[in-house]
C-alpha cells in the first residue's frame, strides 16, 4: 500500500460532511474512568498511542485483575497518512533461566494447574510499558511524561471500586486470597472493599510518576526491577528471574499479517499472538456462505461453530514462539488449505471433532497441554487524524499471581507455555518452555480495512482461549451480517472446541439452540474461563459507531 494514496494535506478541508464525526476520534475500553483518560488525551491533540498510554496507566490502577504495569501486550496501529498497518509485540518473555521441565513435579508429571500458577516460576519478563514506549516514540504527538497525570491523580486521590472489581476481591479466582492482594484489598476496618468504595494506591502513583520521567527504564532497571526479582525469586516454586532478564527485555515490531475476507482486509500481529488463527478462521469461513444467514438463523451459527473448531485444533497444534519454532504460518493461510479444511464441514451434522491439518510446512507437533486462564482487556482507539489502534493487554490470570511489587500485580504468564513439555513418544510441543521464549497467546486485536487500504474497523476482546471465538463472533456479525459494532458485540458467544460447545443458551434468537441440537452442537451454558470483552470500532458514511460489551463495564466514546 503506496504512501502515494494518502490524502494531500490540504485536502482536510474538502472533505465531506459526513466524515465530521470521524474527525473526533473515539475510545472504547473496559473503564468508563479509562475511556475518560483516553479522551483527554484525544482533546489535547494526542495521537491513537498517545492515548493508549494514558489508557492503560488507568486500566492497571482501576481493573487490576486485568491488565497492568506487570504485564505484556499485543497492538496492531493503522496509520492513516501511510495506510500501512504495523504489530507490536509487547509479549512477556521467558528468565534465562527457564527450563522445559520446570511446570513438572518430583515424579515428572505437570504440576497442578493452580499451583504453577500461584508461584515464582509463572512470571515473565513484563512487555507493555516498553512496548507502548516503542510504538509512542514512532508515533505519538505529546510528551511520553504528560500521558500519566489522570492514573496519576486517581492512584493518589482514590478511584470508586466498580461492581466488576469488587466481584474479583471477593470472588473465587486464588490469587486473590494471596497475602499481598488480601493487604491491598482490606480496608484499615479489616472489610474487603466493597462496589462503590473509595482505593487509593500511592505506590502505584509514584511507580507512573518514576515511568513518567524514565520510560520503561524505571520498570526494567533499578529499584522497581529489583523488587520483581526479588518478589518472583521468592517461594513457593521460586522462579529464576534476575536483573539481566528485565535489562534485556525488548519489545519487538513487524508488518501486520493480513488476509482479504470478502470485501475487506484483518489484519493482525503475527504469531505468538493468536492472530494467524484468527485469520484461518476467516479464510475457513470465506468458503462458506455464512453471509446468506443472520444471528436470528441456525445455519449460520453452525457454520461459525464448525469453522471455530478447525481453527482451533490447528492453533492448538502449530503455534509457539516464532524465533524458537517453525510456524507454519503460511501454510495455515494458504487459500487452498483453508478451502480444504472448509470443505470438512458437513452443511447438515457436526461430526466428531477434527484433526489437525498438514499444511505446507508444517513439522511434527506433539498435542499441546496448555490452559489459558483468563485475565485480559481490550481497547480500541482511532485519533482525530483516523490513525487507530487495537490493543490487548494482559496479567494472565485474575490478578496475575497474586504477587504485588511497587502498587502493580505481577503476571503470571509463563503458564500460557504447555506444562508438558513433550508427549509421551517424545515429540516436542510448539509452546514448550524456553529460555527467552515468548508464549503462545490468543489475543488477536484486529484492524479491518477496505480493499483501498482505508481504515474500516477495528476489534478485539480478552477471554482466555474463546478470544479467538470471541473475534470471529464480532467480525462475523459486522462484517458478514452487516450489524452494528454495538450489535456485533452483544451477540451471544459460542466457543467450539473439539466436543465441547460453550455458549450463552439465553442470549440466542427462539429457535436456534434447538436447531443447533439438531444438527450435533450441543450448547452448554459457561465458558470454563473469562467471559468477553469486546470493544470495536466501525468506520461509516456517518462516522464513527463504537461498541463496548454488555458483560464489562466498558463504553465506547467521542471527544
Amino acid at each position: 500500500m503506496s504512501a502515494a494514496v494518502a490524502a494531500p494535506a490540504d485536502a482536510k478541508p474538502k472533505a465531506p460532511a459526513a466524515a465530521a464525526p470521524a474527525s473526533k476520534g473515539m475510545v472504547a475500553a473496559a473503564n468508563p474512568l479509562a475511556v475518560e483518560a483516553g479522551l483527554n488525551v484525544l482533546r489535547r491533540g494526542g495521537s491513537a498511542v498517545d492515548a493508549a498510554v494514558a489508557i492503560q496507566a488507568v486500566l492497571g490502577l482501576v481493573e487490576p485483575q486485568s491488565s497492568g504495569l506487570g504485564g505484556g501486550s499485543f497492538m496492531t496501529y493503522y496509520d492513516a497518512k501511510t495506510r500501512k498497518v504495523t504489530a507490536y509485540n509487547g509479549r512477556e518473555t521467558a528468565p534465562a533461566g527457564a527450563t522445559p521441565d520446570m511446570f513438572l513435579g518430583a515424579d515428572g508429571k505437570p504440576l497442578p494447574f493452580l499451583q504453577g500458577l500461584l508461584s515464582g516460576r509463572a512470571t515473565g519478563v513484563p512487555g507493555a510499558v516498553a512496548m507502548l514506549s516503542l510504538a509512542q516514540s514512532q508515533h505519538g504527538k505529546l510528551a511520553w511524561s504528560g500521558l500519566f497525570v489522570d492514573a496519576e491523580r486517581l492512584a493518589d486521590q482514590g478511584f470508586v471500586v466498580s461492581p466488576r472489581l469488587a466481584g474479583m476481591i471477593t470472588g473465587p479466582a486464588p490469587q486473590a486470597r494471596e497475602p499481598d492482594a488480601v493487604a491491598y484489598f482490606t480496608k484499615p476496618d479489616g472489610t474487603k472493599y466493597q462496589a462503590g468504595d473509595t482505593l487509593k494506591n500511592p505506590a502505584y502513583a509514584a511507580t507512573l510518576r518514576k515511568i513518567a520521567a524514565e520510560g520503561p527504564k524505571a520498570l526494567l532497571e533499578g529499584p522497581i526491577a529489583q523488587d520483581i526479582v526479588n518478589r518472583t525469586t521468592q517461594g513457593p516454586l521460586p522462579g529464576t528471574m534476575t536483573l539481566a532478564d528485565l535489562k534485556a527485555y525488548k519489545p519487538k515490531v513487524s508488518e501486520a499479517v493480513c488476509r482479504p475476507y470478502r470485501v475487506y482486509v484483518v489484519c493482525t500481529p503475527p504469531a505468538p499472538s493468536g492472530g494467524p488463527a484468527l485469520l484461518e478462521g476467516l479464510g475457513i469461513l470465506a468458503n462458506t456462505d455464512i453471509n446468506k444467514y443472520g444471528p436470528d438463523k441456525v445455519q449460520g451459527w453452525y457454520l461459525m461453530s464448525q469453522a471455530e473448531r478447525l481453527m482451533y485444533v490447528d492453533r492448538d497444534r502449530y503455534y509457539g514462539d516464532p524465533d524458537f519454532v517453525d510456524v507454519p504460518m503460511a501454510g495455515l493461510l494458504d487459500p487452498a488449505y483453508l478451502k480444504a479444511r472448509a470443505a470438512l464441514i458437513n452443511p447438515d451434522k457436526a461430526g466428531p471433532a477434527p484433526e489437525p491439518g498438514k499444511p505446507k510446512g508444517a513439522g511434527v507437533r506433539a498435542p499441546d497441554a496448555t490452559k489459558e486462564p483468563g485475565g485480559t482487556t481490550h481497547m480500541v482507539i482511532v485519533d482525530a487524524a483516523g490513525n487507530a489502534v487495537s490493543m490487548t493487554t494482559t496479567v494472565e490470570s485474575i490478578f496475575g499471581t497474586g504477587r504485588m511489587v511497587d502498587g502493580f500485580f505481577l503476571n503470571n504468564q509463563l503458564t500460557d507455555f504447555s506444562f508438558a513439555p513433550k508427549e509421551k513418544d517424545g515429540v516436542a510441543a510448539a509452546n514448550a518452555v524456553a529460555g527467552g521464549k515468548r508464549p503462545r497467546s490468543s489475543m488477536a486485536p484486529a484492524i479491518i480495512l477496505d480493499r483501498k487500504g482505508k481504515l474500516a474497523g477495528l476489534v478485539g476482546s480478552p477471554g482466555g482461549p474463546a478470544i479467538l471465538a470471541y473475534n470471529l463472533k464480532a467480525l462475523v456479525g459486522v462484517l458478514d451480517w452487516k450489524l452494528t459494532m454495538q450489535e456485533a458485540v452483544a451477540l451471544p458467544n459460542l466457543i467450539a472446541r473439539g466436543d465441547t460447545y460453550a455458549s450463552e443458551p439465553a442470549k440466542f434468537a427462539p429457535g436456534v439452540v434447538d436447531g443447533l441440537a439438531a444438527k450435533g452442537v450441543k450448547v452448554m451454558a459457561g465458558f470454563g474461563g473469562e467471559g468477553s470483552g469486546l470493544h470495536g470500532i466501525m468506520v461509516t458514511p456517518k462516522g464513527l459507531d463504537g461498541g463496548a460489551d454488555p458483560r464489562r463495564e466498558g463504553v465506547a466514546k467521542q471527544p
